[in-house]
């Protein structure tokens, strides 16, 4: 054979790969919910309690993360357990590597949204310095039940980019979000900025109950 058919029988085959990886890609793309039902309002509790907490947050904040890691869960225990308050979470990343994480969280069943987030939160120093933080988050992403397909599918989803940037576009225009983390309570009733301890948000929620 001459090197015109090796080079075509070469040009076949790795035409044959790239293919096959853009329809596996295609497919995976095809397997994720509408962005709209991928960016459904994600809320901690009862829908119905009296106290509503708008949780702006970037998933690259340390602030962020010892609230989610440390005060969170102190929250939950009085208030959202007991159905006084629902915590609802506003994705504010700064940076490329936050929007990944949060755009592999809305990627995530519904059902695993917080407990990931909760994961990326509490590993946060491990894929957000990392030199790939988007091949590091991947490994969350399969401890969630994604494929590599998924993944990157979500990753490369532009109209989810665009649709979480948007949220903290409007959390900038609304509620005048600056910095990371903020909490909007009872539709700015009262706010808290900053790390703050389970204190100051009982003493500000208590208020609200009254």
């Amino acid at each position: 054979m001459g090197i015109a058919g090796l080079l075509a029988i070469g040009f076949t085959a790795a035409f044959g790969t790239a293919m096959t990886a853009a329809s596996t890609a295609a497919q995976a793309a095809a397997t994720l919910p509408p962005v709209s039902e991928m960016m459904a309002e994600r809320v901690m509790g009862d829908p119905k309690a009296p106290v509503t907490i708008l949780d702006y947050s970037s998933m690259t904040c340390s602030h962020c993360a010892n609230f989610h890691v440390n005060v969170l869960p102190k929250i939950k225990e009085a208030y959202i357990d007991t159905g006084k308050v629902k915590l609802v979470f506003r994705d504010f990343p700064f940076d490329q590597a936050a929007l990944s994480a949060s755009m592999l969280a809305h990627c995530a069943p519904p059902e695993r949204y917080f407990p990931l987030t909760d994961v990326l939160f509490k590993s946060q120093p491990n894929w957000s310095r990392s030199s790939d933080p988007a091949k590091a988050l991947a490994q969350y992403g399969k401890l969630a039940g994604m494929t590599q397909e998924t993944i990157d599918a979500c990753l490369a989803n532009k109209e989810l980019a665009d649709a979480i940037l948007n949220t903290r576009l409007t959390g900038q225009n609304q509620y005048k979000i600056e910095a990371t983390p903020t909490f909007i309570l009872n539709d700015g009733k009262a706010r808290i900025e900053g790390a703050q301890s389970f204190e100051e948000f009982s003493k500000e929620i208590d208020k609200l109950l009254k």
